[in-house]
């Protein structure tokens, strides 16, 4: 077994541990001592704690032993400041189980982060929940920040399997509906869908006040394209099947992959949504700092 924390942030670890919930803290865990060995040293603190100061602030509320350690002026969060509802969104589409090798397929890694976004927010006592979609909101757990609730979450997480197809669209419009107050909206999927679909679910959720966070999760195949020869190609969703010459088929592919996760970026930018194109090869640490560069902006 590793020597380091920071070891289970490789998802080739990470799969030889058979609990979620183990899994998740032995994610957060390698993060945090990372963290705290880079150049981000005092980012947990001002998670957690603090909002960077800003004109306007009472200099009485600058926190000194913050500015000492980092030698920025934080001041001290009030209470309201410090609350997030988070909701997890999970895509259960028969797609998310592909994986080319054996390791963690796309949708066991979006479950490992899901359940180490879910362990940092309960153990900073802010609230999660979690809902599940394919062509329609199939499960649904409000948010809470008690202690049971990561275990009620996680239970659930690791009950689930991808099958079946996905509206991506649809299953946004009746999230957004669902949630009466402003969540951060944490959504993992392979976005494997109708691209027109995909930017008018988004809307949906933007138009209720939303903060979104779009993990866009690949098989580590599906951006290398390592195919040999006559390879055959399967829709896991609707079984259509077709043969391709791998080798020349790869440029036309990879180029096509660029330009998709490109336009992909520049229409979540536009709505003011942080897009984050993941693969099943990278460490987990990537997707949890941009969760916590999201909660610090909202300070």
């Amino acid at each position: 077994m590793p020597n380091s924390a920071e070891q289970y942030l490789n998802p080739e670890v990470i799969r030889n541990v058979s609990r979620l919930d183990l899994r998740a803290r032995f994610i957060v865990e390698g993060f945090l001592q990372g963290l705290h060995a880079s150049p981000f040293h005092g980012f947990s603190v001002e998670f957690s704690e603090h909002r960077r100061y800003s004109q306007g602030d009472d200099p009485k509320d600058i926190d000194w032993l913050v500015y000492a350690k980092t030698d920025r002026y934080f001041v001290k969060k009030f209470e309201a400041e410090t609350n997030i509802s988070g909701m997890l969104l999970m895509d259960l589409s028969a797609s998310m189980g592909y994986t080319f090798r054996q390791q963690l397929n796309k949708f066991e890694y979006s479950i490992c982060l899901a359940a180490a976004l879910a362990y940092l927010m309960i153990h900073q006592q802010d609230p999660v929940g979690l809902m599940t979609f394919d062509t329609n909101i199939n499960a649904s757990l409000p948010p809470r920040s008690r202690r049971s609730q990561l275990a009620e979450l996680l239970g659930l997480l690791s009950r689930l399997s991808p099958t079946g197809t996905t509206d991506f669209g649809t299953s946004m419009k009746r999230a957004a509906g669902m949630l009466r107050h402003r969540h951060l909206m944490m959504i993992f999927s392979d976005l494997l869908s109708d691209p027109d679909q995909i930017l008018e679910g988004l809307r949906y959720l933007k138009h209720g006040g939303h903060d979104v966070i779009l993990f866009h999760v690949l098989d580590e195949a599906e951006v290398t394209f390592p195919f040999q020869g006559a390879s055959m190609m399967i829709d896991p969703e609707s079984d259509e099947s077709l043969i391709v010459d791998a080798l020349g088929t790869r440029p036309a592919y990879l180029e096509a992959l660029k330009t998709w996760r490109k336009t992909l970026a520049a229409d979540a930018l536009k709505l003011g949504i942080d897009y984050v194109p993941l693969d099943t090869s990278l460490p987990f640490d990537r997707a949890l700092v941009e969760y916590l560069s999201q909660r610090r902006a909202r300070g």
